[in-house]
């Protein structure tokens, strides 16, 4: 095995942080190639620092003081650095650093940071949000525990490669709670809610370099299934149905013409439903998904489908619009739907939502703005991966602009 024969400590001055005539004092950190920068929580007026020697100038009291300090801070690196070869552990200049802040009482670990974000995301975020944080917080201590062999791994030892291999870590893993594994963005998501936790932990101070700086998350692009007006049509129009799948019909009809995620429809109540100056009825509720207020006009179809449920024993029980029902009997149901009415399609319920996006609104000329707006988007990015039915919509305008052209022309 290959003797750990270069270490080395240098000192510098970040001057680019300069304040009120003094800068911050971060200690170098070289273990045979590899390199660390740490942060000591101490300045000193840039006049009295020696930029060729690496140390204040011992012509300054000021200069003279700061020396004595990083002299101690050198000879405890250097005993993290001896400890760690006594121990056969792999030297690094990350893990010369994480052990010469375990000497402090401000070294936190991954665990902490999750634990920390996700104590403070509880009432901020929707409850299934904060399930898939949970998860994530449970995927990385699984990796830290099988992968790396450790009980806990410290912030200060973070860094690209510990991402990358997380990232492969989720690759190879096979899940007990469902049989596929992890998709390329459910991976994605994984890791981009793991950066969140790293930019919080940056934010207040557990940690001083982000390791995500030059890690970039790679969605792959999936499009949006939606049903088609002829699609939409079969639907509506299908009869007879068995009565749960006519309830289902309706659920997901009103959906296509609202626009609201399933957990936002289940939940509605005659107090969410508006009526304007002119008579106009409107739903107003809140995403719970983001807590973003969304105010969507009832159209006629979605109208006929509450009056219909004015007065159904099950929903009035309940003291919501519709009967209760859970999204896996949904889908169940929304399947068994799609057969009858010869849709070929994977239908599901937040098919609804795509449906209402582009068949319903943009298709129909509403501009992408107005429909943001409605299926309330906190970004104009979520809506864009419906701009494809714009184009659709241009091309068939144009076709038949031409074609009034060729026919004038004749």
């Amino acid at each position: 095995m290959k003797a750990i024969n270069t270490f080395s400590v240098h000192f510098n001055l970040r001057t680019e942080k300069e304040k009120d005539g003094k800068a911050p004092v971060y200690a170098s950190i070289k273990v045979n190639g590899s390199k660390a920068m740490l942060a000591l929580k101490q300045t000193i007026s840039t006049r009295c620092w020696d930029m060729r020697k690496g140390m204040g100038k011992s012509t300054t009291a000021e200069g003279r003081e700061l020396n004595s300090y990083l002299e101690e801070v050198r000879q405890v690196l250097g005993e993290c650095y001896r400890e760690l070869l006594l121990k056969r552990r792999v030297v690094t200049a990350d893990s010369v650093k994480a052990g010469y802040l375990r000497t402090g009482d401000d070294e936190h670990t991954l665990d902490e940071i999750a634990k920390y974000h996700n104590d403070m995301s509880i009432g901020v975020l929707a409850a299934g949000t904060m399930k898939n944080y949970y998860t994530t917080q449970r995927y990385i201590n699984q990796f830290v525990k099988e992968n790396l062999k450790r009980k806990e791994f410290y912030l200060s030892e973070l860094n690209y490669k510990f991402i990358q291999d997380f990232e492969t870590f989720l690759r190879n893993h096979q899940p007990i709670d469902h049989q596929k594994p992890l998709t390329t963005n459910g991976i994605m998501k994984h890791l981009e809610r793991f950066k969140k936790m790293i930019n919080l932990g940056c934010r207040i101070e557990w940690l001083y370099r982000d390791p995500f700086e030059k890690f970039q998350l790679k969605f792959d692009r999936v499009e949006k299934d939606f049903l088609s007006g002829l699609e939409l049509d079969k639907l509506e129009n299908k009869s007879p149905l068995l009565p749960r799948l006519g309830l289902v019909r309706d659920i997901f009809v009103f959906a296509c013409y609202t626009g609201l995620a399933f957990v936002d429809v289940m939940s509605l109540t005659k107090d969410n439903l508006i009526e304007d100056q002119g008579g106009k009825l409107w739903v107003k509720t809140f995403r719970q998904k983001t807590t973003i207020p969304v105010n969507v006009p009832v159209l006629h179809k979605a109208e006929s489908i509450l009056i219909r449920y004015d007065q159904n024993r099950r929903a009035i029980a309940n003291g919501t619009i519709f009967p209760k029902l859970s999204n896996q009997k949904m889908n169940s149901y929304l399947k068994e739907l799609a057969e009858l009415c010869g849709i070929r399609k994977v239908l599901t319920f937040h098919m609804a939502r795509h449906t209402f996006a582009t068949t319903v609104t943009l298709v129909n000329g509403v501009p992408i703005e107005t429909v943001s707006k409605l299926l309330g988007h906190t970004s104009m990015r979520s809506t864009q991966v419906y701009a494809k039915v714009i184009e659709k919509k241009v091309s068939d305008d144009m076709s038949k602009l031409n074609a009034k052209l060729i026919a004038a022309t004749v």
